[in-house]
């Protein structure tokens, strides 16, 4: 379904250009200055590297000691799933380190719900700033996709439904993982529900919490910064306001778990963005796919990289090793 959304996002774009709008388009593409774009890239892996390193944080507590290649890797690896079936890499993330490093399913998925929380405060944080200092414009664009998106149904009966949503799931996970059950298949989910909160919990028991902290932060600002850093890449968009990069980083961020990997998704929410400071709608249509492919061919790159490098990795790991003990 987000594969089959993002699709129809791309024809709806596309057959709504007329034949001055793909010129112009065009042209946009053929000025971008992609120094920028690959100046971001190495914002990007930068990020990556510290993801890959940051998770060592959380699993030392509950006593193990991950390889670092490993970890880069996998984190890779997950990255491109998620770019095939949004969420999956994270599952898929856990499945690698499973295998390559012996270590429980259960405490890995554990431990990235943890990183996903700590990077889901950094986030709340981030949009409540962009809410404060962008509210007239949020409020603007939110309108739009509800008249659009929803027509007749209102935003507060949608949010009723999610809030609903949510308190029913959290309550049948509470009443499982309390609950006592010969049942096989409750045990297994209960042993998964104990190794996801032994995994939150270890944000408390860690001994290194700033250097966690430290790498949360640093993660976040390179997001910020490969993005920022696109915008240098057309003159139309060089002149964009701090302000207006952090709500297009918000919003754009948040079709990525839309649809896979944002395709589609993720240039709209950038040129409805964009145009509200100015800029003309197709540059800024065309600056959100450079964007989004220069972010989109990274992964791809890494990702399938990582996914063929890493038996290779462990065997020359492994082997080097076996020759050290003997």
């Amino acid at each position: 379904m987000p594969l089959g959304l993002g699709l129809f996002l791309v024809w709806w774009f596309i057959q709504g250009l007329s034949e001055e709008d793909k010129v112009d388009i065009l042209d946009a593409f053929g000025r971008a200055n992609y120094t920028w774009v690959w100046i971001s890239l190495v914002a990007a892996v930068l990020s990556h590297v510290s993801r890959a390193y940051r998770w060592k944080y959380t699993l030392e507590p509950l006593g193990y000691k991950p390889d670092f290649g490993n970890s880069f890797f996998a984190v890779m690896v997950g990255y491109l799933i998620n770019l095939a079936v949004p969420r999956l890499g994270e599952i898929s993330r856990c499945g690698v380190m499973n295998r390559y490093e012996k270590i429980p399913f259960e405490k890995l998925l554990g431990t990235v719900i943890a990183e996903r929380v700590a990077d889901l405060i950094i986030l709340l944080t981030t949009t409540t700033v962009v809410v404060f200092l962008q509210y007239e414009v949020i409020q603007e664009i939110f309108n739009d996709m509800l008249s659009n998106l929803l027509g007749k149904v209102s935003s507060g009966a949608i949010l009723g439904i999610l809030g609903v949503l949510f308190v029913g799931g959290v309550g049948t996970l509470v009443f499982i993982y309390r609950i006592k059950s010969e049942n096989k298949v409750i045990q297994t989910i209960q042993g998964l529900l104990k190794g996801i909160v032994d995994g939150v919990l270890s944000i408390v028991t860690m001994k290194q919490k700033w250097a966690f902290i430290f790498h949360t932060i640093f993660i976040w600002l390179m997001y910020v910064v490969m993005f920022y850093l696109c915008f240098f890449s057309l003159p139309e968009t060089s002149d964009v306001p701090f302000a207006g990069v952090l709500t297009g980083f918000v919003l754009g961020g948040i079709t990525i778990a839309v649809t896979n990997g944002g395709i589609g998704a993720y240039p709209l929410a950038i040129q409805a963005i964009l145009t509200l400071y100015n800029v003309d709608e197709n540059v800024a249509g065309a600056f959100g796919w450079i964007v989004w492919t220069g972010q989109t061919i990274l992964i791809l790159a890494l990702g399938a990289l990582s996914f063929a490098l890493i038996p290779t990795y462990n065997r020359w790991k492994n082997g080097r090793v076996s020759t050290t003990e003997s």
